[in-house]
């Protein structure tokens, strides 16, 4: 006969972190992006991934970067960056949650 035995598997993630960016800051978005994920995983940041294994920063930077004649409004770009779902609004708002 067959032993059934029952794991327990935790599903509980973690609440999602939210930080906003401001595109008028010194700061690269890239690098507010990188901030965010190693706050979310409480890590230092020089231990995650280089951002460009999961997205072209360049493309980042310019894809948010202000009009000539007004700021960016609307416009959202997802995606995966160490174990974590990045998004990223035109608003400024950076949110991480676990993938």
């Amino acid at each position: 006969m067959t032993e059934m035995t029952s794991r327990s598997v935790s599903s509980a993630q973690r609440e999602p972190y939210t930080a906003q960016y401001d595109r008028l800051d010194d700061t690269p978005l890239s690098v507010a992006v990188a901030q965010a994920v190693a706050m979310f995983r409480t890590v230092d940041v020089m231990s995650l991934d280089p951002l460009h294994h999961a997205i072209n920063a360049d493309a980042l930077e310019r894809l948010f970067e202000p009009r000539a004649d007004s700021p960016r409004t609307g416009g959202t770009v997802s995606f995966e960056y160490n174990d974590c779902l990045v998004t990223v609004t035109a608003d400024g708002e950076i949110r991480v949650q676990d993938a």
